[in-house]
């Protein structure tokens, strides 16, 4: 071998691990698709808490990964545009919230992983195969377990014991049948009779509440969905006109002027949701990685509306509160 050859062959050599190394090294890609406003103040935060613990994990937005965020709001028609962009970009993970965002991305891909940090019910929405094996390109984070209905009338129970009556706004789809039907096995054993109300749209809405108000000792039970959180200023307004006691889901309800929630701590589950980002990108299948159920949960009062309601929160009641507002 010539000399020249020689050294060239060397050369060659040398640069197929600085090649290898230059490809390793470059940006992961992560999507967000999100359906909710840009100026949404608890996505925000959501986001926030996200990007905050996958730095905790050693990634850095602008450094060793690219972060491409998606604000769809609710217009299902946005949704569907803002996956295609972001499955165009050959991202190498996607964070979506909620199942009007999932949906649609795994009408499109059923290669790239997503994380899901709220689901209601991910195996009836046929996103996954199990609970413990996902079994596809989707994992995450149930949003939370269906006990939890009979838990949310026994606590509107104890706030109001005198209440016989409950009216239980739900999704028609999804989640909303599972929902009820907790509440509805409760219910017997609190004496109390409960009935459905659709959430179809804002006339229907209003009819149905106001009939329902007609009659003494109600409550409201408003249970989770997009359909309670796109009513959701209509219900509390509905709910103070007519002086019915009502359980949320989500504090944000209850920062709005509801009475009482109690639900998932949406903070947590953003966080937990980049552990499994990190996994994802260190090369760890979604299908293999199981869909959990939450594990903090968060009761939040609101004094100014049950003043207004004429009520007395119980003391045991605002001792397991996680947040009480003036």
């Amino acid at each position: 071998m010539r000399r020249r050859e020689f050294f060239g062959v060397i050369g060659g050599a040398a640069a197929w691990p600085l090649a290898a190394r230059a490809q390793q090294e470059r940006p992961r890609r992560i999507g967000i698709l999100l359906n909710a406003a840009v100026d949404d103040p608890n996505f925000k935060t959501w986001v926030a808490t996200f990007l905050q613990s996958l730095q905790q994990f050693g990634w850095t937005a602008g450094g060793n990964v690219r972060i491409d965020t998606r604000w769809a709001g609710g217009n299902t028609v946005e949704i569907r545009r803002h996956a295609s962009e972001l499955i165009a970009l050959a991202p190498d993970v996607i964070l979506a919230h909620g199942t009007s965002t999932v949906g649609p991305l795994l009408q499109l891909t059923r290669t790239v992983p997503i994380v899901f940090p709220i689901i209601a019910d991910p195996v009836g929405a046929g996103f996954v195969d199990s609970l413990a094996r996902p079994g596809g390109n989707a994992t995450g984070f149930m949003e939370f377990e269906y006990s939890m209905g009979g838990k949310w009338l026994e606590l509107l129970k104890q706030v109001v014991p005198g209440m016989t009556r409950v009216a239980v706004l739900r999704d028609t789809q999804g989640s909303g049948a599972m929902q009820f039907a907790a509440i509805q096995a409760m219910a017997p054993s609190l004496m109390v009779e409960v009935t459905p109300v659709g959430l179809r749209d804002t006339g229907d809405i209003e009819s149905a509440v106001s009939a329902f108000a007609r009659s003494p000792n109600g409550g409201l039970i408003v249970t989770a969905g997009g359909g309670t959180l796109r009513h959701g200023n209509l219900i509390i307004s509905l709910a103070a006109r007519h002086k019915l006691p009502a359980v949320y889901t989500e504090r944000s309800f209850v920062a709005g002027g509801g009475l009482i929630s109690y639900g998932i701590d949406f903070v947590d589950q953003y966080r937990r949701a980049a552990g499994y980002v990190d996994r994802i990108l260190k090369g760890e299948k979604p299908a293999d990685m199981p869909v959990q159920a939450p594990t903090k949960y968060q009761l939040v009062i609101n004094l100014k509306t049950a003043k207004a309601l004429g009520l007395a929160i119980p003391p045991a009641v605002l001792a397991r509160a996680d947040e009480v507002i003036e």
